[in-house]
């Protein structure tokens, strides 16, 4: 039986984990993903153009936050404005986005690694 070195958030490695265990722990993790959003999102604050404003003040007090949510959509990019509110509604689902690609990426590095260690090929 194969095991994998799972890595830790803190740079160390945990125990190593069974293929199967590792697939298992994945699958419950992606049936606990929700809504999912693509994208980037840039939160900037920014000065204006009147130079009597807060802005330019010493320290400036700058406007914003300006929240804009980046992503292509047909092959084009397409960027809107979210509310502080709306930000704060849709973060977990930015967060989940990220969370689903790396699972997605463990995931297929342990079918990799099922496909390397297969017999049937031809012994390097």
């Amino acid at each position: 039986m194969h095991t994998v070195d799972m890595p830790v958030g803190d740079g160390q490695t945990q125990k190593k984990e069974t293929p199967r265990r590792a697939r298992s722990r994945i699958a419950r993790a992606l049936a606990e993903i929700d809504h999912v959003l693509p994208g980037t999102v840039t939160v900037r604050l920014g000065p204006c153009g009147k130079s009597t404003c807060r802005c330019h003040a010493d320290p400036p007090q700058l406007h914003g936050p300006y929240i804009s949510w980046t992503r292509k959509v047909d092959g084009k990019t397409v960027t809107r404005l979210l509310s502080e509110q709306q930000w704060a509604d849709y973060r977990p689902w930015f967060e989940n986005s990220k969370r689903l690609k790396a699972l997605v990426a463990e995931l297929e590095a342990l079918s990799l690694q099922a496909v390397d260690n297969d017999p049937r090929w031809p012994q390097k």
